[in-house]
């Protein structure tokens, strides 16, 4: 690793370990769980927000490795290792699974041996670096994988840290002209339209109080991300309800702030 002793800056949240906090984990800070605990009282179905995301990264990797016979993940944004990380996923399914993981947050850094393990049959490495800067991000990319096969991309809770439509754009599109057809791209992004105002109000007190700030789009400025893949069913949805199994009483799980989505390139 290029820094083992990465400044942390314990007295300012970050994103990260605050989602890892509502996520049950152990890898935040004092500041991280009352930025936390204030916005989870402003608005509590943020916890079912961050359990759906997860659940909806375990459910498109199975997808894609199983149906799809995906064998390569470059999952961008990582986050803090949990269960069920996306190279334990996949491997589960295709023990031959390759996955390159990529952040720049320095408490992943220093957590990144974790993400290091996997099977025989199969690699997973982890670099640093802004997912802004793809030509980074491709160049090791092609020590890990294969980018004249298929490979699925993974942006999960990562393009509302991109503030400008333009460049959030752009880093799509420079990833998805680097892969062939058959690669595909998951994607989750926080919105308000299934949120109400309480989901307004608390992401306005998350952007004053931790650092980095992010925003929520509309499904229609989500979907624009998609542009020239083909959506894979059931589309654009709540990422509670992308391919979820229904509850005990047949009905659908519950509408979270957060859509999902993945999409192939044809």
């Amino acid at each position: 690793m290029a820094n083992e002793q990465p400044d942390l800056r314990t007295e300012t949240a970050q994103n990260a370990r605050v989602w890892n906090y509502w996520l049950g984990g152990k890898d935040n800070f004092t500041a991280d769980r009352l930025v936390g605990d204030r916005v989870y009282r402003m608005y509590p179905s943020i916890v079912q927000v961050a359990r759906a995301d997860r659940a909806f990264l375990g459910r498109a990797v199975r997808f894609l490795a199983g149906e799809r016979g995906v064998r390569q993940f470059l999952d961008l944004g990582t986050g803090l290792p949990t269960a069920d990380n996306t190279h334990e996923v996949a491997q589960r399914v295709a023990p031959t699974a390759r996955v390159l993981y990529v952040d720049n947050d320095p408490l992943v850094l220093r957590q990144a041996r974790t993400l290091l393990t996997s099977t025989p049959e199969g690699a997973t490495d982890y670099m640093e670096a802004d997912v802004r800067d793809t030509e980074a991000v491709l160049a090791r990319a092609r020590r890990t994988l294969e980018l004249n096969e298929p490979v699925a991309i993974m942006m999960l809770g990562i393009l509302n840290f991109l503030l400008d439509d333009d460049e959030a754009q752009a880093v799509v599109d420079d990833l998805v002209a680097a892969v062939p057809s058959g690669s595909y791209v998951a994607i989750t992004h926080p919105t308000l339209e299934l949120g109400g105002d309480a989901n307004t109000e608390a992401m306005e007190f998350f952007n004053s109080n931790a650092e980095p700030p992010l925003r929520a789009r509309t499904g229609a400025q989500i979907a624009g991300f998609l542009h020239g893949l083909n959506l894979e069913k059931p589309g654009l949805v709540s990422c509670s309800r992308w391919r979820a199994p229904k509850r005990r009483d047949g009905t659908e799980p519950p509408l979270v702030a957060q859509y999902g989505a993945v999409a192939r390139k044809p």
